[in-house]
């Protein structure tokens, strides 16, 4: 068996790395697509924010004019409970006031959990439709000079334990065509480096379902034996109990 073959076996059941997610990823292959977006905030985020600041500066100004209110009471020779209680509201509204922020915030974000969840549940999917076999691309692109590079890419699956893995980008073939090549001979070796990089992607795509059709069988296969032991010791168990229960009780008077 190559190399190759027993790192795919071990790739087996294993679920794409999460980091495939993000837009800066260079190891996703092309041939993927772009994941789902994240969900956007919700739409009432703002307005809760929005809210919990107001809240917040009108319970602070609240809070100071009630703190002023009970000094000045107290300095005119207030001898009731207004100035005390007064003055101990105020404290208590001014040592609080940033609270509204952080009900606000954990509102809003609680908000978003659930506005969000489609879109985690469609990402999550997306990764789990992620097969772990070598892809081949072909890139070409235009230098300064007028120079047509093309470049073949593969894409290995690797493991990053924990039953994730990533890919590898390596490049396997660079060419540089200068801009007095005829055009149709540079189109040509192109498309010939697209077609051979295709064919080569849909072999490790049919290597790959050949041993994941394998490993699911196997697994289905113990999955059922394990099922038939168990049928067999409950059988075996009440057989069992129902001789033991026949022997306890007395035969029969002739």
């Amino acid at each position: 068996m190559a190399s190759g073959d027993v790192s795919l076996v071990e790739l087996l059941g294993c679920q794409a790395d999460a980091r495939l997610l993000e837009s800066s990823c260079e190891a996703r292959p092309s041939e993927l697509g772009p994941p789902p977006p994240e969900s956007p905030e919700s739409p009432a985020r703002r307005p809760l924010i929005a809210i919990g600041a107001a809240l917040t500066g009108t319970t602070l100004i609240v809070g100071i004019a009630l703190v002023i209110y009970g000094v000045v009471e107290l300095a005119g020779g207030g001898l009731g409970l207004a100035w005390p209680i007064a003055v101990v509201l105020g404290a208590v509204l001014i040592a609080t006031h940033w609270g509204w922020v952080h009900i606000a915030e954990a509102a809003a974000s609680s908000l978003d959990q659930r506005h969000g969840s489609a879109a985690r549940a469609a990402r999550q999917r997306w990764l789990e439709a992620i097969e772990p076999y070598i892809r081949y691309e072909v890139l070409t692109r235009v230098l300064e000079d007028g120079t047509l590079e093309l470049e073949r890419a593969a894409y290995r699956p690797v493991g990053l334990g924990g039953g994730r893995f990533t890919f590898a980008r390596e490049i396997e073939l660079r060419e540089r065509h200068d801009p007095d090549e005829q055009t149709a001979a540079v189109a040509e070796r192109a498309e010939l480096v697209r077609r051979a990089a295709a064919a080569d992607t849909e072999r490790e795509r049919q290597r790959y379902e050949l041993a994941a059709d394998a490993y699911r069988a196997a697994l289905l296969a113990r999955e059922d034996e394990q099922q038939r032991l168990l049928a067999r010791r409950a059988a075996a168990q009440a057989l069992s109990e129902a001789i033991n229960r026949n022997l306890r009780e007395p035969p029969l008077a002739e």
